[in-house]
């Protein structure tokens, strides 16, 4: 499933290329061909994101129209030539140069203001908005007795943080996954938090995920760089057996909420 970085850039490419100019919108499946036709010929006022949540909100006339997706774990939003037509195709919104292709989301609708608004009620806190309420989120943090592993993992709360920033943060703090949240100090979860911020923003100016140190970049420790779909460099995720860069501890992997958690359990010790 994209992380939040990755839903952000798609919302910025929707402002820049697609926003204020008449568009054309279909359903090449047919499975959201009515929907379409309400939107075919309308204007883009604003896309924006929560989380991994993107609202694209469709011109000013009322009933207001706002297209919800969610991309889920297989869901694919590209940017393609017009002339592209493969795949079951969902929603194409086209500007007359290129056309956003919409493929296998886990949500695909249209949404009232009022829909919308309870849409919003049930997302966490975003590193990547500036309005996001970071002591609405401490004050649930400090009282948890689940693992910060886990509330991280927990959309409701740090919304658009995915597995990949989770481990990864947990490690550059030398936070163990399994400290339950209650025992997090305020100083280590502003420090997460500011550095989430930091690694999401690089995230959507780059398009990848770089989370280690320059001092164990390849270059600097001599080493090949990551070879992985995902891309970028990073400490733990998806080294399980692999020496840790900074101890040589091999990275220990196991399931936590539904996904695999990697982390260094000399760097990141339970106690």
């Amino acid at each position: 499933m994209p992380e939040g970085h990755v839903i952000h850039r798609l919302a910025n490419k929707f402002n820049a290329d697609f926003r204020g100019m008449p568009l054309r919108v279909t359903s090449p499946q047919g499975r959201f061909a009515a929907e379409a036709e309400l939107l075919d010929g309308e204007r883009i006022e604003l896309a924006e994101t929560y989380g991994k949540h993107l609202f694209v909100h469709f011109s000013a006339q009322d009933p207001r129209h706002i297209l919800y997706i969610h991309l889920g774990l297989i869901g694919k939003l590209r940017f393609e030539p017009r002339e592209e037509t493969g795949g079951q195709i969902r929603v194409r919104i086209d500007n007359g140069a290129e056309a956003a292709n919409l493929r296998g989301p886990q949500f695909c609708r249209l949404l009232t203001e009022e829909e919308y608004r309870a849409q919003l009620a049930k997302v966490g806190q975003d590193p990547l908005r500036t309005d996001a309420d970071v002591e609405a989120l401490w004050a649930k943090v400090h009282k948890s007795r689940r693992s910060i592993g886990s509330l991280m993992m927990d959309q409701h709360l740090y919304a658009g943080v995915g597995n990949i920033y989770r481990a990864e943060t947990l490690f550059r703090h030398g936070l163990s996954p399994f400290l339950p949240g209650r025992d997090v100090s305020r100083e280590t979860f502003d420090a997460t938090w500011a550095d989430l911020v930091d690694l999401m923003e690089y995230g959507v100016e780059h398009g990848r995920i770089d989370t280690v140190r320059p001092e164990h970049s390849p270059e600097a420790m001599g080493r090949e760089p990551r070879k992985d779909d995902h891309g970028g460099e990073v400490y733990v995720y998806r080294r399980a057996g692999l020496p840790c860069y900074i101890c040589g501890t091999p990275v220990a992997e196991k399931v936590m909420e539904g996904r695999n958690l990697f982390w260094c359990p000399t760097c990141q010790p339970a106690s």
